[in-house]
């Protein structure tokens, strides 16, 4: 039985108004950009009214029911991933293929999602909470943050076409350079270790892909100054203190 960390709150005023998607992100409900469809689908209401005005601001004593049920807000629950390959990282997948949180079901009674998103058959460091404004940062384009990879490629790659990427490539969605890339390991050409801060999708494999390479495995070894270091792929793990004040303070990359 792993041991829950009881997390420091941020100082918060009791009489400070917030954002009703925000109030319902911080309850471990759904994102914020989810949280807006919700308010207009009208299944949010307040003191029992339904409020389908994006922008509409509550107290944290006001009465808040999404779908009838009375919302709270949660204490707030970090887990750090080590994801294995064919897990999706959804909440919900329609496919009923496995997810990501069928590892995590019995980490907390809240309800944690994924901060981003590793594609199904992607390995490495995974962050799920449920609190909804550090996703939105660790998520948001002008917030992106250092991501490292370790990348398994079909063969060889010279070092022209690391040169290539650390220059920037063109690709169909605009020009990518990676902030670094090297040899992971100094006997195998065919392993990279590539760093870059960009969201887009699949970028990784559509780098090497580019340049005529198949990314055979690929392992996410870093995330926002989180690592997977002494963590079995499959397993979990709380967040330690300092790793969420670090996180809150944006003392990273």
């Amino acid at each position: 039985m792993k041991k829950r960390i009881e997390y420091k709150e941020d100082h918060i005023d009791p009489n400070e108004p917030l954002r009703l998607n925000k109030f319902l992100a911080n309850a471990g409900i759904c994102s914020r950009r989810e949280a807006d469809e919700f308010i207009q689908a009208g299944v949010v209401t307040v003191n029992g009214e339904v409020v389908t005005e994006l922008g509409t601001k509550v107290l944290r004593s006001d009465e808040v029911k999404f779908r009838d049920q009375p919302v709270t807000l949660e204490k707030k629950v970090y887990v750090l991933l080590n994801k294995p390959k064919n897990y999706v990282t959804t909440s919900d997948d329609p496919q009923q293929r496995k997810t990501v949180m069928d590892l995590v079901k019995d980490a907390c009674p809240e309800r944690i999602y994924p901060v981003g998103r590793l594609d199904r058959n992607t390995t490495g460091v995974l962050l799920l909470t449920n609190d909804g404004d550090m996703a939105s940062k660790l998520t948001h384009p002008k917030f992106l943050k250092k991501k490292v990879y370790h990348v398994f490629l079909d063969k060889n790659i010279g070092v022209e076409d690391l040169q290539k990427i650390a220059e920037g490539i063109e690709l169909e969605d605009g020009e990518i350079h990676a902030d670094a890339v090297e040899y992971a390991n100094e006997n195998d050409k065919s392993q990279v270790g590539i760093e870059i801060h960009s969201g887009r999708n699949r970028i990784v494999r559509r780098i090497f892909e580019a340049l005529g390479y198949r990314v055979v495995r690929l392992d996410r070894v870093l995330f926002a100054g989180l690592t997977k270091k002494n963590l079995r792929r499959g397993d979990w793990r709380f967040l330690t203190e300092q790793e969420v004040d670090m996180l809150r303070s944006g003392m990273f990359e």
